[in-house]
């Protein structure tokens, strides 16, 4: 599928580089067919690293699809360049007048605080309720996935002991919906988090149905509403070296960090990882992207 950007979006060389079909504004505008226009709320901290595992993911149907930046106004972020927010990203209040046919919120590095005591709180809250009216389908991914959980059906966070950092193994455990349709029966995804969603309460929610999970790591794909909403609580978007820059990152700064479970061939840090669960990650989005999104969505919003 080509991923339609700006022309000048870093992201934009290194995914060529890669045979990713990228098309810039000039072409996509010579094609009959209406893209699907993707709205990403990036509340990583570094963006652009984001932004590429995000459109690499969605790089893999034969849709096009026109991605629209967002990061929240109400905080300032310490490790993105200024002068990258100000050409590539917009904020809600430019486009809360906009429909969209699909929006991601990523997750985010404040899991240790209360949602409340976070500062774009109000603001995420804001924006998921605009969802439910100028969006087909929203994917929550990591601490969105929780964030969603507490703000729709009240299920809050609960702290883990230990830091659950790796590559786990997950069963599908509704096979007949098409948001999991040609996955193995086992497969594996990365995580990253301090904090879990419980998986009982999640399983006694009326409104949510899980779709995979873990003995481990819990609940990692869940719905509701036909698919309006998905949630994910790992990092299927990874790339093959996010979990290796985030242990050498933590270990750096003296932080108790453990080897990431079932990465590193022999739990080797010396040792390149292998990378175990990129085309799980890729059905996923193209489900998404197909089912949730191109079959659901108008093709002229009212």
């Amino acid at each position: 599928m080509p991923i339609k950007t700006q022309s000048d979006l870093p992201a934009k060389e290194i995914l060529e580089r890669e045979n990713i079909f990228v098309m810039d504004e000039t072409r996509s505008i010579h094609q009959d067919i209406r893209p699907l226009r993707i709205l990403i709320l990036n509340n990583m901290p570094v963006k652009q690293d984001t932004e590429l595992q995000l459109l690499r993911a969605l790089s893999n149907t034969p849709l096009q699809v026109e991605v629209t930046l967002m990061n929240t106004k109400t905080h300032v972020s310490l490790n993105t360049p200024q002068s990258h927010l100000n050409k590539f990203y917009t904020t809600f209040d430019h486009v809360k007048e906009e429909n969209f046919d699909g929006l991601i919120i990523t997750g985010a590095p404040v899991e240790d605080i209360s949602f409340e005591e976070v500062d774009y709180w109000e603001e995420t809250c804001q924006i998921m309720d605009w969802a439910e009216t100028h969006v087909t389908s929203t994917l929550h991914i990591c601490w969105a996935a929780q964030a969603g959980f507490y703000h729709y059906y009240g299920i809050n966070k609960s702290q883990l002991p230990q830091k659950l950092f790796g590559v786990y193994e997950h069963k599908v455990s509704n096979r007949k919906i098409p948001l999991v349709r040609g996955f193995d029966d086992i497969f594996l995804a990365p995580h990253s988090r301090h904090t879990e969603t419980s998986a009982e309460a999640i399983h006694a929610c009326k409104e949510l149905t899980v779709l995979a999970e873990s003995e481990t790591a819990g609940v990692f794909l869940a719905m509701a509403e036909n698919g309006k909403k998905i949630f994910v609580t790992g990092h299927p978007e990874y790339d093959r070296m996010t979990l290796n820059n985030e242990y050498i990152r933590d270990r750096n700064k003296g932080l108790p960090i453990q080897i990431p479970y079932n990465y590193y061939p022999n739990d080797d840090p010396e040792q390149r990882p292998n990378l175990q669960w990129r085309s799980h990650s890729n059905n996923l989005y193209s489900n998404w992207l197909n089912y949730y999104v191109y079959q659901a969505t108008p093709y002229e919003w009212q």
